[in-house]
C-alpha cells in the first residue's frame, strides 16, 4: 500500500481499545494503562525552540502526512482536577524515529516543547483471576502514545482555562548530511508529519467520587442445560466495588469478596443512603439493602429488607417463592425515604422458569434473559412485563404506584427527578418473554430477539399517589426503544439511553438529551461506538460519567462536561480505573467528600454464606453438619424467620422434636401469617403432646390458606385460588362451610361443574349441621344454579 493510502486508512479506522499511563500505553479494561519507558527529553523552556527540526516550523506546507490524532478528541474540555491524560496517534509516514509535541496558548505566551519516543501502546496488567484477557488488535498495537508529566499537564491545564490550548504532535526522520553536502555535515531532522488537536480546561470541578462496580468478564463452555454464563456463580468473590476520586491517579477498593452478588445500587441526593440490590441465599433476587453512609460503613442484617415480605394486601400473605420483584434498577429517592422498583403483576406465574435453571422463581415470565457465546455483548436482560411499586422507609410498607400499574404494559426502569416529585420510566406493551416455538437468538441485536421497544412516560409521585404517565417528547414514539432515564440535577434535562431493542448495553445504544418538559431530542457529542451507558450526572450537574465499550470489550468510564444550555463536550477518560481484563459497571457519582468513603464492611453477606453452605451440607446428607451451619448463621442473624423454620424441619427429621418445635415457634413469631411456619408448628405440637395447641395453630393456618384464595378469587384469580382454598379446607378437615363455599365458587368459575356441585352440596350439610339457615338458603340457590351449568353430580 502507498503511503496515501495508508494514510487514508488510517484516518478512516476508529481506535478500538487504549488506555492511557504514560509513555506507552496499554489496553484497560476502561482506564489505566502500563506505559513503557518513554525516552522523552526535559520540557524546553518556555517559549523555545527545538533547533534540531529545521525547515517546517511555519506551518505543514512541505509535510508529506498527516498524524491522526486518536484521543483526546477535537474539543475536549477536561475537568480541572483530572490527572494527566495518555495522547494517542497514528502516524502513517515511514521512519519516523522520534516526535515532538509542541502545546501552545491563545495568548501566545507559556508556549511548550517536548520530544518523546511516541512508545506503542501494550496490553495493561492483568487480573490473573479474571482469565487470560485479550490480545490488541493491529489497530492498537500500532498506537504511538505519549503522556505529559504532572508539572506540564498542570500548566496547561491552567493557561487552557479562558480559551483552548492547541496541541501540535510532528513526526521527525533524522538522516546523516553528508560531508559534501552544502551546510555542516551531521544529522538533519525532517518534519515528516504532524497534526494538531485543541483542548481546554472548565472551571466547573466534577467534586465528588465516582462508585462502581469492577467486574471480570468470565464465561464458561454452555452446558446441556443452560446458557454461557456471565459469570460462573464461583467467580462472583471475584467482583470489587470501587471508588474513584477524579483527582487520583488510581481508584480505591472499598468492598470486594462477597459470596453473593451485589447489583444495581444508587444513592440518595445528599449521599448519606446507598440503596443496593442484594442476592441472598440460593440466588434470591429478592433482598435490598437500605444502608447509611459513612466513610467506614456496614452492611447489617437490620439494613436488609426482604421484598416478599411486602404485598398488596396483607390477607393475601403468601409463602411461595419470591416472584414478585425483578432485582435491577431500584432506585432510592433524593431524599432517601423511598425506593422505586418493579415487581410482577398479580397474575405472574413461573411457566418458564426451566428455560434457565436457577433463576429466581417467576423471573422468566417477565425479563428476556439470555447470554452469548461472544463476551463483547454476551449478556442481554430486559422486562417485558411488571409494574412500578415503591418501598416507604418510615412507613416500612410496599404497594404499586397509581397511574404505573397497568397489567396490560410493562412499567419499568423508573428514575426520580432531582425534587423528588416525578418518575421518569419506560413503558411498553407488555408480552411473554419465552412465547412457545420462539427461535433462540444468537448474538446481541439478533432479529430473533423478542423485540421491544421502550417509551419514556413521565408521572406525578405525589407521595405514593401517583397520577396520570405522560409521554416524553422527543423520547417516545419514536421507534426506538428508550430507556435509562436520568434527570440532570438541576432538572432541566432528561438524558437516556437509545437502542433498537431492549435496554442498556446494547451494541448501538447512544445517549440522547431532552428538556425535561419534553422537546427535540438531541445526539449527545460525548457518544462513541460501540455502546454508551449507565450515566450519572455530578452532584453540582456540570459533568456526566458514563460507560462505553468504544476502546474495546471491556467498559471504560467517561466523562462530558455539560454547560447551561445543555451542551456536552466530547469525552475524556478516565484512566486506570481497572485491569485490562475487567471492566467498569454501574458508575455513580456519590454526594461525598473524595475521601469520604473508604470501606463497606458486607457483614450481611456472611449470613448468606453459611446458609448456602448449610444447604449444599443438607444436599449431601450431611445433617448434622448442616444443622451446625444453620446454628452458626443464626447466630448471625437471629431475626431471620426461614432459616428458623430450616433448622426445625431438620432437627424434626433428625428425631429431635423438642428443639424443633423451638425453632418453629420462633420461625411463626418471627412470620406469624406464613401458613407454613404455622402447619409445620401445629404438626410439632401435636407430636410433643399439646393436641390443643396444635389445633389452634392450625385452624390458624387455615384461614390464612382461605383469605388467600378469597383475595385472589376478588382479584379475578379463579384458576390460582384453587389451590390454597383446597389446602384450608383440609387443614380445617372440612368442618367450615364458608371454606366449602369459596372452594366450589373457584371450581366453578374454572370449568368444573360437578366439583362444585359437590362441594357446594358438602358446604351445605356443614352450614345445615350449625343451623346457619342464612347460608344454608344460599347455598341452595348456588347449588341449582350449578346444576343448571351442567354440574350433576352422578348417584353413587
Amino acid at each position: 500500500m502507498d503511503r496515501k493510502g495508508r494514510m487514508r486508512l488510517h484516518s478512516t479506522k476508529r481506535l478500538m481499545g487504549v488506555l492511557a499511563g504514560a509513555g506507552a500505553v496499554v489496553l484497560v479494561c476502561g482506564a489505566g494503562l502500563w506505559i513503557a519507558p518513554a525516552g522523552r527529553t526535559a520540557l524546553a523552556a518556555s517559549g523555545a525552540e527545538d533547533k534540531s527540526v529545521r525547515g517546517n516550523e511555519k506551518g505543514n506546507e512541505s509535510v508529506s502526512d498527516k498524524i491522526t490524532i486518536d484521543y483526546p478528541t477535537e474539543g475536549s474540555i477536561f475537568p480541572p482536577e483530572i490527572t494527566p491524560p495518555t495522547f494517542l496517534w497514528h502516524d502513517p509516514s515511514q521512519g519516523t524515529t522520534r516526535w515532538v509535541v509542541e502545546v501552545s496558548f491563545a495568548n501566545g505566551a507559556g508556549k511548550m516543547r517536548v520530544e518523546t519516543a511516541g512508545a506503542l501502546m501494550q496490553r495493561g496488567k492483568i487480573d490473573p483471576d479474571a482469565g487470560p484477557g485479550i490480545e490488541l488488535t493491529p489497530e492498537q498495537a500500532s498506537t504511538h502514545t505519549w503522556k505529559p508529566d504532572a508539572e506540564m499537564w498542570a500548566k496547561i491545564k491552567r493557561l487552557s482555562v479562558k480559551a483552548p490550548a492547541t496541541i501540535r504532535i510532528m513526526g521527525i526522520v533524522d538522516s546523516q548530511v553528508s560531508e559534501t553536502s552544502p551546510g555542516a555535515p551531521g544529522v538533519k531532522a525532517e518534519t515528516v508529519s504532524e497534526a494538531k488537536v485543541t483542548i481546554s480546561t472548565s472551571v466547573d470541578p466534577v467534586g465528588a467520587p465516582v462508585f462502581y462496580r469492577d467486574v471480570p468478564l468470565l464465561t464458561t463452555p454452555p452446558g446441556e442445560k443452560g446458557p454461557i454464563q456471565p459469570l460462573p456463580h464461583a467467580a462472583i468473590p471475584l467482583i470489587k466495588w470501587q471508588v474513584r476520586a477524579i483527582s487520583e491517579e488510581q481508584s480505591h477498593v472499598v468492598m470486594e469478596k462477597l459470596h453473593t452478588c451485589a447489583n444495581c445500587h444508587s444513592f440518595s441526593r445528599d449521599g448519606k443512603t446507598l440503596g443496593l440490590d442484594l442476592d441472598g441465599p440460593r440466588n434470591d433476587k429478592g433482598l435490598y439493602g437500605l444502608v447509611p453512609v459513612s466513610k467506614e460503613m456496614a452492611i447489617t442484617n437490620k439494613d436488609v429488607i426482604r421484598w416478599s415480605s411486602f404485598q398488596v394486601d396483607p390477607a393475601a400473605k403468601s409463602n411461595a417463592p419470591a416472584v414478585k420483584r425483578f432485582g435491577f434498577m431500584s432506585q432510592i429517592s433524593p431524599d432517601g425515604r423511598y425506593v422505586v422498583t418493579s415487581i410482577g403483576t398479580p397474575d405472574n406465574k413461573n411457566k418458564n422458569g426451566q428455560i434457565i435453571p436457577g433463576m429466581a422463581n417467576g423471573l422468566l415470565d417477565r425479563l428476556f434473559s439470555t447470554n452469548y457465546s461472544d463476551f463483547r455483548f454476551l449478556q442481554v436482560f430486559y422486562p417485558t412485563r411488571g409494574i412500578l411499586a415503591f418501598y416507604d422507609n418510615v412507613k416500612k410498607t410496599m404497594q404499586p404506584l397509581p397511574g404505573a400499574d397497568d397489567p396490560d404494559f410493562v412499567q419499568t426502569s423508573a428514575f426520580w427527578s432531582p425534587d423528588g416529585k416525578y418518575l421518569i420510566f419506560s413503558k411498553a406493551k407488555a408480552f411473554d418473554p419465552y412465547p412457545p416455538g420462539a427461535p433462540k437468538p444468537e448474538y446481541a441485536n439478533d432479529p430473533r430477539e423478542p423485540q421491544i421497544q421502550y417509551d419514556l412516560y413521565k408521572i406525578p409521585f405525589n407521595g405514593g399517589r401517583g397520577g396520570t404517565a405522560v409521554p416524553v417528547k422527543g423520547a417516545s414514539g419514536n421507534g426506538m426503544s428508550n430507556n435509562f432515564p436520568k434527570v440532570s440535577p438541576d432538572g432541566k434535562w432528561i438524558v437516556w439511553v437509545e437502542n433498537n431493542n431492549g435496554l442498556l448495553m446494547r451494541p448501538d445504544s447512544k445517549l440522547y438529551m431532552v428538556p425535561f418538559e419534553g422537546g427535540k431530542a438531541r445526539l449527545m457529542n460525548c457518544n462513541g461506538a460501540p455502546m454508551n451507558s449507565w450515566h450519572t450526572f455530578s452532584p453540582n450537574g456540570k459533568w456526566m460519567a458514563f460507560s462505553t465499550k468504544r476502546r474495546g470489550p471491556y467498559t471504560q468510564l467517561m466523562l462530558t462536561h455539560i454547560d447551561a444550555n445543555g451542551n456536552d463536550s466530547p469525552a475524556v477518560m478516565v484512566e486506570n480505573t481497572t485491569a485490562a481484563n475487567r471492566a467498569v459497571n454501574i458508575p455513580e457519582f456519590v454526594n461525598i467528600a473524595p475521601d469520604g468513603l473508604a470501606k463497606i464492611d458486607p457483614q450481611a453477606m456472611e449470613f448468606y454464606r453459611l446458609v448456602d453452605e448449610a444447604y449444599d451440607e443438607m444436599q449431601s446428607n450431611q445433617i448434622p453438619e448442616s444443622i451446625k451451619t444453620l446454628r452458626e448463621a443464626l447466630d448471625r442473624n437471629p431475626d431471620d424467620a426461614t432459616t428458623h423454620y430450616n433448622l426445625g424441619f431438620l432437627l424434626s427429621g433428625s428425631a429431635q422434636e423438642k428443639d424443633a418445635l423451638e425453632e418453629y415457634r420462633k420461625a411463626s413469631a418471627l412470620d406469624p401469617t406464613n401458613t407454613m411456619f404455622l402447619e409445620h408448628l401445629g404438626v410439632s405440637l401435636m407430636l410433643n403432646g399439646d393436641v390443643s395447641g396444635a389445633v389452634e395453630q392450625l385452624r390458624l393456618a387455615a384461614e390464612y390458606r382461605f383469605n388467600l384464595g378469597f383475595v385472589m378469587e376478588s382479584e379475578g384469580d379463579f384458576a390460582g385460588a384453587v389451590a390454597p382454598l383446597e389446602k384450608a379446607v383440609e387443614l380445617n378437615q372440612g368442618k367450615n362451610a364458608r371454606f366449602l363455599a369459596e372452594l366450589a365458587k373457584a371450581y366453578d368459575k374454572t370449568g368444573h361443574p360437578a366439583e362444585a356441585v359437590k362441594t357446594a352440596q358438602q358446604a351445605l350439610d356443614r352450614a345445615t349441621e350449625d343451623h346457619d339457615e342464612k347460608t344454608a338458603r344460599d347455598l341452595r340457590t348456588v347449588i341449582a344454579t350449578y346444576e343448571q351449568e351442567g354440574g350433576k353430580v352422578q348417584s353413587p
